[in-house]
């Protein structure tokens, strides 16, 4: 089994428990973090009627719930928002809490969508998982149109510069791993999680990735004692 089938796996077992153990892990800070991205990106794309918004490592679905939250609470029409995940487990959960929605089983670097026909593509808290992350960029900016958006909200690497650093590496690789473990009964996806950022990109050399394949970052800010980083790019 290659990594990123291994990374599937593991997410399949802990769909069950992914969003109370979410909840608990990120005492609900997460919510305000999707909140803030879904806001910001209708203010940069600034249109009332939005053709498609695809959200990619869709998971169980938290984010696609923003978009339609923040959009009806702005009177921003979508015509389309589409789920993708090679996650089927994940996915189960998300088409129980939004019936309505299509997902797909697919790759973020192979999806199943036209050329130009996307006006928003988001991934929260799923880039760092992708094992192919290049060419799932060149696959956002194939399927985006132009000047559309690609709206990544991560938990990228930090260099340690305050006690505040110290005390949120503490946090991630010493209790989150045991409350994960706890909740969800596998402590070894909640280690993989202070790991895999540990084995991840800074901010500014996600940045080159995303301006490698003609994806201009346009906003870039870290939450939460820089905890989770919210990066804007449009397609050039």
């Amino acid at each position: 089994m290659g990594k990123q089938e291994k990374i599937v796996s593991m997410f399949n077992d802990i769909s069950g428990k992914y969003d109370i153990a979410n909840r608990v892990l990120s005492m609900g800070i997460d919510k305000s973090w999707r909140n803030k991205a879904c806001k910001l990106t209708f203010d940069f794309y600034d249109k009332s009627k939005i053709e498609k918004i695809a959200d990619v490592a869709c998971g169980t679905g938290d984010m696609i719930d923003f978009w339609l939250k923040i959009a009806k609470q702005n009177a921003i029409e979508i015509e389309n928002i589409v789920g993708i995940d090679p996650s089927v487990g994940m996915m189960d959960v998300a088409k129980k809490k939004l019936p309505e929605v299509e997902f797909i089983e697919a790759g973020a670097s192979d999806m199943p969508l036209e050329s130009e026909s996307t006006d928003i593509i988001s991934i929260s808290y799923g880039i760092r998982n992708v094992v192919q992350r290049q060419e799932a960029f060149y696959e956002f900016a194939r399927v985006l149109k132009k000047n559309g958006l690609v709206v990544i909200s991560e938990f990228t690497k930090n260099e340690k510069t305050s006690p505040i650093d110290y005390l949120t590496d503490f946090y991630m690789n010493k209790i989150l791993p045991t409350l994960g473990g706890i909740i969800t009964k596998n402590k070894e996806a909640y280690t993989y999680l202070p790991n895999s950022i540990d084995e991840f990109l800074t901010t500014d050399n996600l940045c080159k990735e995303l301006k490698e394949a003609g994806l201009e970052p346009i906003y870039t800010k870290a939450f939460s004692m820089n905890i989770s980083t919210l990066i804007i790019a449009r397609k050039v």
